[in-house]
């Protein structure tokens, strides 16, 4: 149990690496989820080992072993019951209490926000079955225009979903910039990509490692909503442009700090800018890398992910032993 335990606190400081230049390889929209998904996976995989190694030391306090009957005298899972080991099962139990109050912190950090910002539309406070509910595709997000001379636009989860945009913003574009501004906003709401940044959020609060992947997860799904945006108004190099354009007008103008889950369109501008001007078509020069790249990343998620499996499949065996050596003594 012990290698197994810790190996889902480790793998992430190679797999995390590994996944952000992969995504650098994938088309936007893969990029996303390979992110958002490899985040998931060893954020759920580290918070588990920090419950075993909590646990388990848990259990060797008599208050705790009487609960889950069994006694501590017969408490072996491994080498995690050996005296040295009492420091390591507090450092767990710490950690695991740190990521508690970071994910509560995110989550009403998160919900504060959104209900500001609802709250400016007039609409009331967005609840949980609202942000994780799938948009009607046949009813187009609703368009919110705010009176102000800040350059600012974003799209807005929750029911209905809706794209807020500033007066500021829509002077500073042409009318066919700003179909692609909108476009570009709406495919933010259909992705639901709030769900990717939230999800991304709260791995990074289960372990340190993870929280590179937040900003790269960011920046792919601007690319996502990008190339949906060029693919709605037909022209690659307009959508470029009023990316562009956009950008230059917010920096001019600050505005207000928008909600985190609330994708804007003024990101790392200068890479998706090129990135719409590039060739797409594929070389052959990358799929060597990339092949590479994506068994690197797959061996580490399926290492951790079996990692996690026996940790606690371990556990549970020592659990089940040692309940039964008291009945067994007493017999």
């Amino acid at each position: 149990m012990t290698i197994a335990v810790w190996a889902p606190l480790l793998l992430p400081l190679l797999a995390a690496p590994l996944a952000r230049r992969l995504a650098d390889q994938l088309d936007p929209r893969a990029a996303a989820l390979t992110l958002a998904a490899t985040a998931v996976a060893l954020g759920t995989a580290a918070l588990a080992s920090l419950g075993l190694l909590a646990v388990t030391g848990l259990l060797r306090l008599p208050p705790a072993a009487a609960l889950a009957h069994i006694s501590p005298a017969h408490w072996h899972p491994g080498e995690l019951t050996a005296p040295e080991r009492g420091p390591t099962a507090a450092a767990a139990a710490l950690a695991l209490l740190t990521t508690t109050v970071l994910a509560a912190r995110t989550a009403h950090h998160q919900h504060a926000d959104l209900r500001r910002a609802r709250a400016a539309t007039g609409d009331p406070p967005p609840g949980p079955r609202a942000l994780l509910r799938r948009p009607d595709p046949a009813a187009p997000a609703a368009l919110t225009v705010l009176t102000d001379d800040r350059a600012d636009a974003y799209a807005l989860p929750g029911r209905p979903p809706r794209i807020v945009a500033t007066t500021g913003m829509l002077a500073a574009l042409t009318p066919p910039e700003r179909a692609a501004l909108l476009a570009h906003e709406r495919a933010h709401l259909t992705g639901r990509h709030h769900l990717l940044l939230a999800a991304a959020e709260y791995a990074s609060a289960c372990h340190p490692a993870l929280r590179p992947l937040r900003p790269a997860l960011g920046y792919h799904l601007e690319r996502w909503a990008d190339e949906c945006a060029a693919a709605e108004v037909g022209d690659r190099a307009l959508t470029a442009r009023a990316i562009g354009r956009a950008a230059l007008a917010a920096a001019r103008t600050p505005a207000a700090p928008h909600p985190a889950l609330a994708s804007a369109a003024t990101g790392p501008v200068p890479r998706r800018v090129r990135a719409l001007l590039a060739d797409r078509t594929p070389t052959r020069s990358r799929r060597a890398p990339r092949a590479l790249a994506v068994l690197a990343l797959a061996g580490c998620l399926t290492a951790t992910t079996a990692a996690t499996a026996e940790a606690g499949h371990d556990f549970h065996r020592a659990v089940e032993t040692a309940q039964a050596r008291p009945a067994a003594d007493h017999d």
